[in-house]
């Protein structure tokens, strides 16, 4: 018996598994981003703490961590594809199963020996079934179940960068909308008083009734594009709620749209680390090794699987002599089951799972195409948004000293009223464009943060932490 054990583990330590190896794609990576602006170490290693200084945007953002639905989803996903990995690993143990038999309703007139179970004796079996993976079926089949739950292990990952950045995104959009709707407010109050201003001139009759109207016009439109400001704050806060995994509510602000802290440098750090850090790419990888490990599956189908095979058991016809002499019976021996009539469906079986497997190639190389090209893009949004951002700041300085000056002249009756009124115009929408690229400067470096896989170092990564909640 000893030998013929010897003989088995050495058939299963000598059989090699069907089907390709995995070995990750070569993808071609550039040496450097071409818009980075200084080298040095990623901004992708940073904690997301550390990126985002605001203590009221960091705890929406824990809250976000522990209630958010989506990652409820997709931790739910992961323990579901652990549960489905231990079961493919009990593929490799026998299968081991019992039954039993009473015939407590009566009997018929049968003729029953001990040691022969049947359905009018009493019996008690036991039953051993191994498949050999001989083939490696078993083995392509274990391999397929851990890249599938390493790949949801990177889609919790995706989920928690997309939702850090997320609500980051939310929250800067909604300190940009209090910022404009604050702007339109003083805007508003501002044309209110030029109206009044008006009116009295036109009671005078120094101000002819045309200008009255402008003016009265321009604060109507301040008053509507206030209305829809106010609107959309509410909105966003709805929005944000969600990502919260709570009901719509109020959000309670911290720092001022202006006095968000950033990193004055934002070095994105060599594309080579893109693929061993952003998580989409690395759930690509993990999908793209389980589908190479199922055309393994595929082939070893198209052989005969050999199974291990036995049973043990007592039966006799009356219950006191079930344990007595001459009672117990068992087997052991081969299986064989092989593909007959069906060998050709196997064949296209495996060719079906091995277009399968070039589908999650080229969706691996796009995924990372799709990679460089968001960093790049980020990068040179950050550059150009403060470069904008200095820009409007100029723009809104010279526009402020014109309106005081025209305002002055109108009211000395030296200038009509059409200068006053292209200035205000133009001072308004300076400052509302001037809150956008300000909060359009902060979401890029985000979006940058996000792109570049930020809160997962390689080192962390290989030793499987999690990114923290709490600080």
């Amino acid at each position: 018996m000893r030998q013929l054990a010897a003989v088995f583990l050495l058939i299963l330590l000598s059989a090699c598994a069907m089907g390709p190896d995995y070995k990750r794609p070569k993808v071609p990576a550039p040496d450097s981003f071409r818009m980075a602006e200084v080298e040095g170490e990623s901004i992708a290693n940073l904690p997301w703490w550390e990126l985002l200084r605001d203590a009221e945007l960091q705890r929406l953002v824990r809250i976000a961590l522990i209630e958010n639905k989506d990652l409820k989803v997709a931790v739910a996903s992961v323990d579901e594809f652990q549960a489905r990995l231990y079961i493919a690993r009990m593929d490799f143990a026998p299968q081991i199963t019992a039954n039993a038999n009473a015939p407590a309703l009566g009997r018929l007139n049968v003729v029953n020996i001990p040691g022969f179970p049947t359905f009018t004796s009493y019996y008690l079996q036991g039953n051993l079934n191994w498949e050999l993976d001989i083939w490696g079926r078993v083995r392509r089949s274990n391999e397929a179940a851990l890249g599938d739950l390493l790949a949801q292990e990177e889609n919790r990952r995706a989920v928690i960068l997309s939702l850090v950045s997320g609500v980051a995104q939310s929250y800067f959009d909604l300190r940009q909308l209090d910022m404009q709707l604050d702007i339109a407010k003083r805007t508003l109050q501002s044309w209110e008083d030029s109206v009044k201003i008006a009116g009295a001139r036109l009671r005078q009759g120094l101000t002819p009734k045309l200008d009255f109207d402008q003016f009265d016009a321009e604060r109507a439109n301040a008053a509507a594009r206030t209305a829809d400001l106010e609107r959309q704050v509410v909105q966003k806060e709805n929005e944000l709620s969600v990502l919260l995994g709570r009901n719509p509510h109020q959000i309670t602000r911290g720092r001022l749209l202006t006095e968000q802290v950033m990193p004055l440098t934002v070095p994105a750090g060599l594309p080579s680390e893109l693929l061993q850090r952003r998580p989409d790419i690395l759930q690509a990888e993990e999908q793209l090794a389980a589908a190479t490990a199922r055309i393994g599956v595929a082939k070893a189908n198209r052989f005969p699987q050999i199974t291990l095979t036995g049973l043990l058991g007592t039966a006799s016809p009356a219950l006191q002599g079930w344990f007595g002499s001459g009672t117990n019976f068992g087997a052991a021996g081969f299986g064989l089951t092989g593909p007959l009539f069906n060998a050709k469906i196997l064949g296209f079986e495996q060719r079906a799972v091995e277009a399968q497997a070039r589908q999650v190639l080229a969706q691996y190389e796009k995924t990372v195409i799709v990679a460089f090209r968001e960093v790049e893009d980020a990068l040179v949004a950050v550059r150009k948004a403060r470069e904008q951002a200095g820009a409007q700041e100029a723009q809104v300085t010279a526009l402020r000293s014109a309106l005081h000056l025209a305002e002055l002249r109108y009211n000395g009756g030296l200038s009509n009223y059409l200068d006053v009124l292209t200035a205000k115009r133009s001072l308004f929408d300076a400052e509302l464009s001037l809150a956008a690229t300000r909060r359009l400067h902060l979401f890029s470096i985000v979006q940058l943060y996000r792109a570049l896989g930020g809160g997962w170092s390689p080192d962390n990564m290989a030793q499987g932490q999690a990114m923290p909640v709490n600080k």
